[in-house]
């Protein structure tokens, strides 16, 4: 008997991969949440995990999908014979994940040890076209400090290229290109000049790395060839080494401005997962440096995050001086589509 709350957490990620495009991840996470799973220490060890185990909370499903596609990715015979491009039955395709939970125990325990990691690199279409806003807005130079950095994909958003509605946007040789579905007035044409960039995690990874590279992908899902191939693209371009620590209190320390260049502070997808004091001292840090800030030292704070609403992530501005916001729109949290306002006083 599966405990009740392994079986909620198994069909809301299932329904949450599928929503999010990966109908082969939705069919395993919900064989995951009906199935009889064979005894040994995985099954023991998810149907005991203390506490809340669903997407909200320590993520254990989304743990073990990432487990999976790590063995698949490595070689694991079992899995390779039904995974994508293959398409299988229910029971094929259990007969296949239990004999890898057994024959891949040792790997699967050692890497749900970990919360999941991802840096999805679609999420830059908001960086490029938030870019190409500032760029028009202002026309200086910008230096950049990415919150929740990751293996540092989004860090080097001003080389990717977006092609939206026929047109293309950001670098003009891009290492790979975005091409979102797109509502909305397009970006200016006025493309951003990044000088430099940081990054910081509290857990960072190494795209150079073989076993870090391997994490960077075992969250895109194997059905989803397109999101592997542009990962693998930018992990190729990727430059900068991001730093390990506390976001806020490195932030601390990057908040002096630069006459002549713009400081742009961003998130994708991660503020949110930060402790509620820290996020109380970010927003007090940030609006205090914005009290000094100038018209040839803007500073400028861009995140996309969820909140709540029902479709996709929030695109929010603020800048300094003035400490205005500006409401940019909405966009998948995968980077799918984008629904564009152009820049809108909240």
């Amino acid at each position: 008997m599966i405990p009740e709350k392994v079986a909620e957490a198994f069909a809301f990620q299932g329904k949450a991969c599928s929503d999010l495009g990966s109908p082969f991840m939705g069919q395993l996470m919900g064989l995951c949440a009906t199935r009889d799973w064979p005894d040994g220490a995985i099954k023991t060890r998810i149907f005991n995990w203390p506490g809340a185990i669903g997407p909200r909370d320590q993520s254990v499903p989304l743990r073990l999908a990432g487990a999976l596609h790590a063995a698949f990715l490595k070689g694991d015979e079992a899995l390779t014979a039904v995974y994508p491009p293959h398409q299988v039955s229910d029971d094929t395709l259990w007969d296949a994940v239990c004999a890898a939970l057994v024959a891949q125990a040792d790997f699967i325990d050692s890497w749900i040890d970990s919360p999941p990691q991802t840096n999805e690199v679609r999420r830059s279409i908001a960086l490029i076209s938030v870019g190409h806003w500032l760029a028009d807005h202002y026309g200086l130079p910008i230096h950049t400090s990415e919150l929740g950095a990751s293996g540092g994909l989004n860090l080097h958003w001003d080389r990717y290229g977006m092609l939206a509605q026929g047109q293309v946007f950001g670098a003009a040789k891009p290492a790979l290109t975005l091409k979102p579905d797109w509502s909305g007035p397009l970006p200016p044409d006025a493309t951003a000049q990044v000088v430099s960039r940081a990054g910081i995690d509290l857990n960072p990874l190494d795209p150079g790395n073989p076993a870090e590279a391997l994490r960077l992908q075992a969250y895109l899902w194997p059905d989803q060839p397109e999101r592997m191939a542009l990962t693998r693209a930018a992990m190729a371009a990727t430059t900068t080494k991001v730093a390990q620590g506390d976001a806020v209190d490195w932030l601390a320390s990057r908040l002096n401005h630069i006459d002549g260049q713009l400081h742009l502070i961003y998130s994708t997808i991660a503020w949110q997962y930060f402790p509620t004091e820290k996020q109380k001292l970010g927003e007090r840090l940030i609006a205090d440096a914005g009290k000094s800030a100038t018209d040839q030292a803007p500073l400028a704070w861009f995140s996309m995050e969820n909140d709540g609403g029902a479709r996709g992530a929030a695109l929010t501005l603020r800048l300094w001086p003035g400490d205005r916001i500006i409401w940019l729109g909405r966009a998948d949290f995968h980077g799918r589509w984008i629904d564009w306002t152009g820049g809108l006083p909240s």
